[in-house]
This record gives structure tokens, sequence and C-alpha cells, in this order.
């Protein structure tokens, strides 16, 4: 079976490109530019490297972005009162928080604190509520939003199809299972979630006809729980040791990508697949931020 690659890169360039329109249009029409607030908590090299690579997408867009780094022991009342300030900016449209932080931030609570409608990672419980009840006036979150744009663009109707998500975390998991049921075009599936409590997790994979796996194990999913024909989503981002490479290391996702591969009919790589797409559907929910916050439809 011929096996198609689905590029997050080659998708997400028509998302940015979709974006710098939006931009270019509120600049022309309204004089407004979007704003996103990008707040890091100590300087985690890998967090680092995120953070600088949402700015630097920004400025390619037109989008306005706002850096601020706390020290790693920054308190609780000092990231609260940084909210609050950003809540308050009017020229800020976006609030993100890079996670994770250090282990004395309550991340929860930090959540709860951004005003839903600045809340473009969609992790306030209000933004939540509104997905669950497809509701579109909030935002949707931007890994499972870009895997929903991933399946679209590549031709993939889940309507009636059995989607199988490995994992149930509030970033991925749960939120997956929420857009791919709505009744809503590019949707309309049946959605199992499997975790780690779930037995024979290969059972449920197998009848997957589209197999999204967010479980954070290297090449967890091997050909034998995939179905043939499947498509295959890969969230995950590993390291796993590599003396052949200079840095020791490479990234793999959580599926065994050269023999699964040739089972399934379409599949994501790592890098280069979901990855560059949560970066894209975060600047649409910074536009969108903006729009919100200035009365435009």
């Amino acid at each position: 079976m011929s096996c198609e690659l689905i590029s997050g890169k080659e998708i997400s360039k028509k998302v940015h490109s979709k974006t710098s329109a939006q931009v270019a249009e509120l600049g022309e029409k309204h004089s407004l530019t979007p704003s996103l607030a990008v707040v890091l908590i100590g300087e985690d090299p890998a967090s680092k490297v995120y953070v600088n690579a949402k700015v630097k997408k920004c400025q390619e867009l037109g989008i306005e972005s706002k850096k601020i780094i706390l020290d790693k022991a920054a308190t609780q009342a000092e990231v609260l009162a940084l909210i609050k300030e950003l809540n308050a900016d009017k020229s800020i449209n976006g609030i993100l928080v890079q996670s994770p932080p250090p282990s004395q931030i309550n991340e929860e609570e930090i959540i709860e604190t951004i005003l839903p409608i600045k809340d473009v990672d969609c992790f306030h419980a209000q933004n939540v509520g509104k997905m669950l009840l497809g509701d579109t006036d909030g935002f949707f979150p931007c890994t499972p939003y870009g895997i929903m744009t991933l399946l679209k663009e590549s031709g993939v109707d889940a309507s009636g199809k059995h989607a199988v998500i490995l994992g149930r975390s509030n970033i991925v998991g749960k939120p997956m299972m929420s857009l791919l049921m709505q009744k809503q075009d590019g949707a309309n599936a049946t959605v199992t979630v499997c975790h780690s409590r779930t037995p024979n997790i290969a059972q449920f994979a197998k009848q997957a006809d589209i197999l999204i796996a967010a479980i954070g194990k290297p090449e967890f999913v091997t050909a034998d729980m995939v179905k043939d024909g499947a498509v295959v989503i890969d969230v995950g981002i590993n390291r796993v040791d590599d003396a052949t490479r200079k840095n020791g290391y490479r990234l793999v996702g959580d599926v065994a990508f050269e023999e699964v591969s040739k089972v399934a009919s379409k599949i994501t790589p790592v890098p280069g697949g979901v990855g560059p797409m949560t970066i894209a559907m975060l600047l649409q929910n910074t536009v969108k931020a903006c729009k919100l916050q200035a009365g435009i439809q």
C-alpha cells in the first residue's frame, strides 16, 4: 500500500498565508494589529526554543509580540500580578504562559486568571466549556485544532469514521475527542479514548479508521496495532539516544513510523507533522482574539 505523508510544514504554510492576509485586512480596514504576549518563567532551553519560534512567526506574519521572561524563582503572586496587568492592557489580544512552569507555580490558577477572551491556548474552563458545547465564539486548543485542520486539508472526512485517541490529557486527548464528535463539518466521528488504565490498547487501536497517538511513549504504536488503510496522526515528540547523531539523540514520535507507514494510508511525520500546526493555530486564535475584542465579525 502506498502511504501519503501528511506534511504539517506544508499545510501550516497555508494557514500562515490566511493569517497574514487577515492581519493585513485588520490593519487596512480597522487600523488594528493583533498582539500576543508570551510569558516564560525561567529559561528552560526547550521552552526558550518554543517561545522564540512563536515570537519569530509573529514577526513574519505582522503580529505584534511581547516576550516577557521572569526569573525561574518567580513567585505565584508575581506571575498572577503580571497576568492581571496583561489582562488590563488593551494593546494585548492574546496571553500565553509557556508550559510547564517551575514547580512552585500553580499552573491551573494562572490559566484561570487569564481573561477567557485573551486565552488563545484555550485552557480556561470557560473556553473549554464552549468547545464542548460546540460554541465557536471561543477558541479551540491549538494542537487539536491543528489536527482537525491537517485532516481537512489532506482530504480526510471524519464523519462516520471510528477515531481512536491514545491519551487523555487536557491539552490533546480530551479536546481532540470533543472536536471530533461535534455536529460540524469535518467532525461527526465515533470516538474512543484509550489511556494508561485501558486494558489491551492494541485491540482498540486496531479498530481505528483514524488513529491519533498522544501517549508520550517513543514508538509505542507498531504496525500490528494499525488497521490497513488507517489514517495515523502522531502527536508525540520524544528524544531517544542515538550515538550516530552529533547531538547524541534523535526525535521520534509515539508511532514507529517506518513500519506503520507500510500499513497506513496517510501518516504524519515527526518532526514536521503536528508540531508546525500548533503554532499556526495559536496565531489564528490571536487574530480571532483581536477581532472579538474589537467587535469585528
